[in-house]
Protein backbone atom coordinates (compact mmCIF):
# COMPACT_ATOMS: atom_id res chain seq x y z
CA UNK A 1 0.00 0.00 0.00
CA UNK A 2 1.29 3.62 -0.98
CA UNK A 3 1.79 5.25 1.98
CA UNK A 4 0.28 8.53 0.29
CA UNK A 5 -2.93 8.31 -2.08
CA UNK A 6 -4.96 11.03 -3.99
CA UNK A 7 -8.20 10.62 -3.45
CA UNK A 8 -11.18 11.24 -6.11
CA UNK A 9 -11.55 14.54 -4.77
CA UNK A 10 -8.26 15.47 -5.35
CA UNK A 11 -6.56 15.68 -2.02
CA UNK A 12 -3.64 13.51 -1.41
CA UNK A 13 -4.47 11.72 2.13
CA UNK A 14 -2.40 9.39 4.30
CA UNK A 15 -3.26 6.23 3.31
CA UNK A 16 -4.68 5.13 6.30
CA UNK A 17 -7.63 7.24 5.69
CA UNK A 18 -8.07 6.63 1.98
CA UNK A 19 -11.71 5.23 0.79
CA UNK A 20 -13.48 5.37 3.73
CA UNK A 21 -15.78 8.99 4.27
CA UNK A 22 -15.78 8.61 8.23
CA UNK A 23 -12.01 8.51 8.18
CA UNK A 24 -11.46 11.18 5.37
CA UNK A 25 -13.86 13.36 8.14
CA UNK A 26 -11.39 12.65 11.18
CA UNK A 27 -8.01 12.85 9.33
CA UNK A 28 -9.01 16.27 7.45
CA UNK A 29 -10.34 17.86 10.24
CA UNK A 30 -9.39 16.87 13.74
CA UNK A 31 -6.30 14.23 13.68
CA UNK A 32 -3.11 16.13 14.33
CA UNK A 33 -5.74 19.64 15.27
CA UNK A 34 -4.33 21.02 18.60
CA UNK A 35 -6.69 20.00 21.67
CA UNK A 36 -6.14 22.60 24.57
CA UNK A 37 -8.90 22.00 26.65
CA UNK A 38 -9.36 19.48 30.04
CA UNK A 39 -12.77 18.12 28.40
CA UNK A 40 -11.33 17.34 24.72
CA UNK A 41 -8.35 15.72 25.83
CA UNK A 42 -10.33 13.98 29.26
CA UNK A 43 -12.83 12.61 25.90
CA UNK A 44 -9.63 11.89 24.04
CA UNK A 45 -8.28 9.62 27.04
CA UNK A 46 -11.19 7.87 27.74
CA UNK A 47 -12.05 7.29 23.70
CA UNK A 48 -8.79 5.81 23.41
CA UNK A 49 -9.19 3.33 26.23
CA UNK A 50 -12.01 2.43 24.56
CA UNK A 51 -10.37 1.49 21.63
CA UNK A 52 -8.18 -0.58 23.10
CA UNK A 53 -8.43 -4.33 21.03
CA UNK A 54 -10.63 -2.56 18.71
CA UNK A 55 -10.54 -0.27 15.02
CA UNK A 56 -11.02 3.14 16.25
CA UNK A 57 -13.57 3.12 13.34
CA UNK A 58 -16.01 1.34 15.72
CA UNK A 59 -15.39 3.80 18.16
CA UNK A 60 -15.94 7.05 15.68
CA UNK A 61 -19.00 5.59 14.59
CA UNK A 62 -19.61 5.33 18.04
CA UNK A 63 -18.46 8.23 19.40
CA UNK A 64 -22.19 10.08 19.61
CA UNK A 65 -23.55 7.48 21.36
CA UNK A 66 -20.60 7.98 24.06
CA UNK A 67 -20.70 11.36 24.06
CA UNK A 68 -24.11 11.08 25.02
CA UNK A 69 -23.55 8.57 27.45
CA UNK A 70 -20.75 9.95 29.30
CA UNK A 71 -22.84 13.76 29.33
CA UNK A 72 -20.15 15.10 26.39
CA UNK A 73 -17.62 14.09 28.43
CA UNK A 74 -18.10 16.16 31.21
CA UNK A 75 -15.39 16.04 33.80
CA UNK A 76 -16.70 16.56 36.89
CA UNK A 77 -20.43 14.76 35.65
CA UNK A 78 -18.71 11.82 35.17
CA UNK A 79 -17.15 11.83 38.20
CA UNK A 80 -20.22 11.70 39.65
CA UNK A 81 -21.04 8.78 38.08
CA UNK A 82 -23.08 6.29 40.72
CA UNK A 83 -23.36 3.03 40.32
CA UNK A 84 -27.33 3.24 38.56
CA UNK A 85 -24.96 5.07 35.93
CA UNK A 86 -22.21 2.06 35.55
CA UNK A 87 -25.50 0.38 35.39
CA UNK A 88 -27.19 2.26 32.84
CA UNK A 89 -23.71 2.20 31.08
CA UNK A 90 -23.45 -1.27 30.36
CA UNK A 91 -26.73 -1.57 29.25
CA UNK A 92 -26.30 0.99 26.39
CA UNK A 93 -25.52 -1.01 23.48
CA UNK A 94 -24.90 2.39 21.24
CA UNK A 95 -21.02 2.38 23.24
CA UNK A 96 -18.36 -0.59 24.43
CA UNK A 97 -19.72 -2.36 26.88
CA UNK A 98 -17.23 -3.13 28.52
CA UNK A 99 -17.16 -3.27 32.60
CA UNK A 100 -13.30 -2.66 33.45
CA UNK A 101 -13.40 0.39 30.35
CA UNK A 102 -16.33 2.04 31.90
CA UNK A 103 -15.09 1.81 35.53
CA UNK A 104 -11.53 2.95 34.38
CA UNK A 105 -13.34 6.38 32.87
CA UNK A 106 -14.92 7.33 35.99
CA UNK A 107 -12.07 6.75 37.66
CA UNK A 108 -10.47 8.70 35.42
CA UNK A 109 -12.81 11.44 35.78
CA UNK A 110 -12.23 11.68 39.28
CA UNK A 111 -8.58 12.00 39.50
CA UNK A 112 -8.75 14.90 37.06
CA UNK A 113 -11.22 16.57 39.72
CA UNK A 114 -8.29 15.47 41.82
CA UNK A 115 -5.54 16.94 40.00
CA UNK A 116 -7.56 19.96 40.17
CA UNK A 117 -8.35 20.36 43.28
CA UNK A 118 -4.62 20.79 43.98
CA UNK A 119 -4.21 23.10 40.99
CA UNK A 120 -3.41 20.82 38.07
CA UNK A 121 -4.65 21.34 34.95
CA UNK A 122 -4.58 17.87 32.55
CA UNK A 123 -4.45 19.78 29.29
CA UNK A 124 -0.67 21.31 31.04
CA UNK A 125 0.01 18.03 32.08
CA UNK A 126 -0.06 16.18 28.72
CA UNK A 127 1.14 19.17 26.73
CA UNK A 128 4.10 19.00 28.83
CA UNK A 129 5.35 16.21 27.10
CA UNK A 130 4.83 17.18 23.55
CA UNK A 131 8.55 16.99 22.02
CA UNK A 132 9.51 19.73 19.76
CA UNK A 133 8.23 19.58 15.95
CA UNK A 134 10.47 17.17 13.69
CA UNK A 135 10.77 16.19 10.18
CA UNK A 136 7.91 15.06 8.41
CA UNK A 137 7.71 11.10 8.38
CA UNK A 138 8.28 10.01 5.19
CA UNK A 139 6.58 6.87 5.09
CA UNK A 140 4.67 4.80 8.05
CA UNK A 141 7.89 2.95 8.94
CA UNK A 142 8.69 6.21 10.38
CA UNK A 143 5.76 6.51 12.59
CA UNK A 144 6.62 4.98 16.10
CA UNK A 145 3.68 3.20 17.88
CA UNK A 146 5.67 4.29 21.69
CA UNK A 147 8.18 7.28 22.31
CA UNK A 148 9.91 8.29 25.37
CA UNK A 149 7.75 11.00 25.69
CA UNK A 150 4.53 8.78 25.49
CA UNK A 151 5.91 6.46 28.16
CA UNK A 152 6.75 9.25 30.62
CA UNK A 153 3.29 10.41 30.00
CA UNK A 154 2.47 7.32 30.95
CA UNK A 155 4.20 7.30 33.97
CA UNK A 156 2.52 10.35 35.02
CA UNK A 157 -0.58 9.52 34.23
CA UNK A 158 -0.58 6.42 36.35
CA UNK A 159 0.71 8.22 39.09
CA UNK A 160 -2.03 10.15 39.53
CA UNK A 161 -4.59 7.35 39.74
CA UNK A 162 -5.57 7.23 35.84
CA UNK A 163 -5.91 3.96 34.43
CA UNK A 164 -6.19 2.26 31.10
CA UNK A 165 -3.34 4.31 29.80
CA UNK A 166 -0.28 2.94 28.40
CA UNK A 167 2.52 4.33 25.91
CA UNK A 168 0.47 3.39 23.08
CA UNK A 169 -2.56 4.55 23.49
CA UNK A 170 -0.53 7.87 25.06
CA UNK A 171 1.35 8.15 21.72
CA UNK A 172 -2.07 7.89 19.85
CA UNK A 173 -3.62 10.01 22.11
CA UNK A 174 -0.17 12.64 21.30
CA UNK A 175 -0.78 11.97 17.22
CA UNK A 176 -4.83 12.68 17.53
CA UNK A 177 -4.53 16.24 19.75
CA UNK A 178 -1.78 17.56 17.76
CA UNK A 179 1.13 17.14 20.08
CA UNK A 180 3.13 15.63 17.43
CA UNK A 181 2.03 15.83 13.24
CA UNK A 182 2.27 12.27 12.16
CA UNK A 183 0.75 13.18 8.70
CA UNK A 184 3.30 11.54 6.28
CA UNK A 185 5.46 13.83 3.74
CA UNK A 186 3.32 14.77 0.83
CA UNK A 187 -0.25 14.31 2.40
CA UNK A 188 -1.93 17.76 1.71
CA UNK A 189 -3.88 17.59 5.92
CA UNK A 190 -0.26 18.16 7.46
CA UNK A 191 0.31 21.90 6.26
CA UNK A 192 -2.81 22.55 6.73
CA UNK A 193 -2.73 21.18 9.71
CA UNK A 194 1.08 23.38 10.68
CA UNK A 195 -0.33 26.45 9.60
CA UNK A 196 -3.42 26.18 11.58
CA UNK A 197 -1.30 25.99 14.30
CA UNK A 198 0.76 28.93 14.10
CA UNK A 199 3.56 27.20 12.93
CA UNK A 200 5.65 26.28 9.48
CA UNK A 201 5.73 22.75 7.95
CA UNK A 202 8.52 21.50 9.32
CA UNK A 203 11.43 20.63 6.73
CA UNK A 204 11.89 17.29 5.48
Amino acid sequence: MKDIVASADGVHRCAWAHGNDVYEEYHDNEWGRPVHTDRGLFERISLEAFQSGLSWLVILRKRPAFREAFAGFDIAKVAAFTEDDRARLLDNDGIVRNRAKIEATIMNARACVQMAERGESLCDLLWSFAPPPGPAPRSFEDVPDRTDESTAMTAALKRRGFRFVGPTSCYALMQATGMVNDHIEGCDIRERVTVADGSSPPAA
